[in-house]
Formats: C-alpha cells, sequence, structure tokens
C-alpha cells in the first residue's frame, strides 16, 4: 500500500464514497479513511429502510459516475410534486415535462451497498476502521496520521478532504467554526404504508409546526417526514393513534394511513462551516453544511459538492496546477450554489412556520401564482432539479475519466 496520495478522503460515507468512485477510473492515487467497518451487502431490502430523495441533478451524476444502472433497479421515480400549506388555500403542482422525472426515491442502505461494492481495495486504499489522529499540513503534501489494525500509520497526500459527517474530525481539527441556527424542531422519519396508489405524486405540506412530506416508494408505500415541535409526544403515540394523528396533519389524498414502520427522531438545525479550505483541505457535504429537511435538498447539495469538486481536481491534475489552483476554481463554482440552497432552504422554513395573517394569504397567493405561471413553476423545477448551479460534467452526465 503506497502512502504516498493525490487524494485522500476522510469518510467513506455517501459523499466520500461518491466523490472515490467519480475519482476511480482517473490516473490519480487514492485513499479512503472510514471509521466504521467496510462492507457491501449487509442485509435484505427492509421495510424500515431509510430513504433519500434524489433530484435530477444526482440522477445524473451517478450517471457520470457509471452507477446509475445499478442503482436503478430500486428506485422510485418522482413524475410530480404537490405542494401546499395545510388548512389554506394556495397549492402548487410541479412536473417537468422536459426531463420526464422530477428525481427518485431510493434507500440509503441500496446506495451505500452499490458504493462500496464498485470501490475495491484493488482500484483505491480503503483504510477501515480507521482512526484519524492527526493532520499536519506542510508547503507540498499533508500528513496525516491514524490508528488501523492497532498499529499507528503516517500517510501523506497533496490534498485532504473531508467528508465525515456533521461531527466532521477532519473539521475539528484544523479549528474551523460553524454558524448554526436551531429550528426549534425535530424530524419524524418512519415509512407508512397508504389507502390508495401515490402514482409517483411527492407531498410537500406546510403545517403550523413545520413541512410534512410524503415520498413515493414502491407500491402503496411512502417515506415521511413529519416535523414536529412536540416531537416526545408524537414519538410515545402507539402506531394506530400515530397513524390518526398523522391522518389529521396530511388529510386523505392518499386515503387512510395503514402501516407505520419504526420512528426515528432527528433534531434540525442549519449548520454552515466558517472557512470551506484551508491549506491543502477542504470540507464538504455535511462536514461543510447541514440543512433543514425540506425540499430534501441536503444530500443532493453534497452530490454536487463532489462533481465541482471532482472536476476542479482531474482539471487540475492534467493542466500540472498546484492544489490552492484547484480549491479556488472548486469554491468559485460550488460557494454560490451552497449559499442559493441555504438561503430558500431556510426561507421556507421561516415563512411557512409563521402564522402572521397578511404572510399566510401572501405564501398562498404565491403558492397559486408559481401553479398558474409555467414560467415560475419552471425556475422553481430547475432549482428543486439541481440544475441552477455550476453545468459540471457530472451533472451533464459525463465522466470525469474523459477530461
Amino acid at each position: 500500500m503506497s502512502s504516498i496520495y493525490d487524494v485522500i478522503i476522510v469518510g467513506g460515507g455517501l459523499v466520500g464514497a461518491s466523490l472515490a468512485s467519480a475519482l476511480e477510473a482517473t490516473p490519480l492515487k487514492i485513499a479512503i479513511i472510514e471509521a466504521a467497518p467496510w462492507f457491501t451487502k449487509c442485509c435484505p431490502p427492509s421495510y424500515d429502510d431509510r430513504i433519500i430523495a434524489l433530484n435530477y441533478a444526482s440522477y445524473r451524476i451517478f450517471s457520470g459516475i457509471g452507477l446509475w444502472d445499478k442503482i436503478a433497479p430500486e428506485a422510485t421515480p418522482i413524475k410530480h410534486i404537490h405542494v401546499s400549506d395545510q388548512g389554506q388555500f394556495g397549492f402548487t403542482r410541479l412536473n417537468n415535462k422536459d426531463l420526464g422525472v422530477l428525481g427518485y426515491v431510493v434507500s440509503a442502505r441500496h446506495l451505500g451497498e452499490t458504493l462500496n461494492e464498485v470501490l475495491t481495495p484493488s482500484s483505491i486504499d480503503i483504510l477501515a476502521p480507521a482512526q484519524l489522529l492527526q493532520i499536519s499540513q506542510h508547503d507540498k503534501a499533508v500528513d496525516v496520521q491514524i490508528v488501523v489494525d492497532k498499529q499507528v500509520q503516517t500517510l501523506q497526500t497533496r490534498l485532504l478532504v473531508g467528508a465525515d459527517g456533521g461531527n466532521s474530525k477532519v473539521r475539528q481539527q484544523l479549528g474551523i467554526s460553524t454558524t448554526e441556527t436551531d429550528y426549534g424542531q425535530t424530524a419524524v422519519i418512519a415509512n407508512v404504508t397508504v389507502e390508495y396508489p401515490h402514482q409517483n405524486i411527492a407531498y410537500e405540506r406546510f403545517t403550523p409546526s413545520g413541512p410534512l412530506a410524503m415520498l413515493p416508494l414502491a407500491g402503496n408505500d411512502c417515506s415521511l417526514v413529519w416535523t414536529c415541535a412536540r416531537v416526545d409526544e408524537v414519538m410515545a403515540l402507539d402506531d394506530q393513534s400515530f397513524l390518526k394523528a398523522l391522518q389529521a396533519k396530511f388529510g386523505w389524498r392518499l386515503g387512510g394511513m395503514i402501516r407505520v414502520g419504526q420512528r426515528h427522531a432527528y433534531p434540525l438545525r442549519l449548520s454552515r462551516i466558517q472557512q470551506h479550505t484551508r491549506g491543502r483541505v477542504v470540507i464538504i457535504g455535511n462536514a461543510a453544511h447541514t440543512l433543514h429537511p425540506v425540499a430534501g435538498q441536503g444530500f443532493n447539495l453534497g452530490l454536487r459538492d463532489v462533481a465541482s469538486l471532482g472536476e476542479a481536481i482531474v482539471e487540475g491534475f492534467w493542466a500540472g496546477d498546484d492544489v490552492g489552483a484547484v480549491l479556488e476554481r472548486y469554491m468559485a463554482w460550488q460557494l454560490p450554489d451552497q449559499q442559493r440552497i441555504t438561503t430558500i432552504t431556510d426561507s421556507l422554513v421561516r415563512v411557512f412556520s409563521n402564522r402572521f395573517p397578511p404572510l399566510v394569504v401572501a405564501r398562498n397567493l404565491g403558492l397559486l401564482v408559481t401553479d398558474a405561471l409555467p414560467f415560475l413553476k419552471k425556475r422553481f423545477v430547475r432549482q428543486l432539479a439541481g440544475l441552477n448551479g455550476h453545468s459540471s460534467r457530472l451533472v451533464r452526465g459525463l465522466p470525469l475519466s474523459t477530461l
């Protein structure tokens, strides 16, 4: 195993593994440092699998990486989105005749297994489980000290990528701070079986306690994301009482609520990193930004981080650029996208959680105007689809290996 790398990625989760997969077919020497054991197949599909909504740009990114054919068999397309305000008159119906679909719904397990299956030690070096001990930067490289198999090793890389999630050890090692906003809300996540076919419609319903989303899965199943203020009361309900409370919040568009699986609760906050790069280190994905789940933008933004960073790295490699030029290019491409999505999701939460009567009327009129005007609807759809940022090769469905 070589100890000198072009890129070391700390974090082998969905974002880190996606970046490694995007770079795998290039001449670059790549390593992943992952705290958990590496695996491929863990278990059969479950009713309670955690679900991720991929927008259209994410579908194209995985196509460019060459993974979509493996992901597609377990992905449910989103063909329409219905947005409404509980108890009010406004609504918007979104579709995209040009794209055909708005996105796909797939289990995190299936995505993880697909990525881990294609990332083999023969193509990149995988150090897992491994603990990050220390990062030391020099003019030409970064020393990364880790513990793997109870042995301390020091690796060296030209570029270190922190993709190790919201509690990033890389970010902590560098002393990079974050700005956090606590929304005072918690997301209850579960899978639900409903009476009527969902017809591949995703529902986003704004309620006084926060947004409630129902995403289409196979058959009559849906993935629920229910934002609550009194989460302890909701989590304490038995299944039938929970379904009754959900029915009252969501309504009867999908008929009766029949079954609910395991429930999980996640406190919601907005977290933004103060400095994305330092020397030869760059922070991406949830390590750089954690968003409210409204409109399902978090993981999709992380994938666009991957697409922009991957392209900057490969362009820089062929041009002979030093890492400073690579990271400057990445930030010019991706920071506007991050700032735009952060502002949109934060604004949606604040506007639709406010019950001030004039604002309620104004936002419902806005929903109706968007529904009635095709050009406004098209702009909104392109934003949700992830197509308003940097048009990287992966976002266009093209591999990095052909640069």
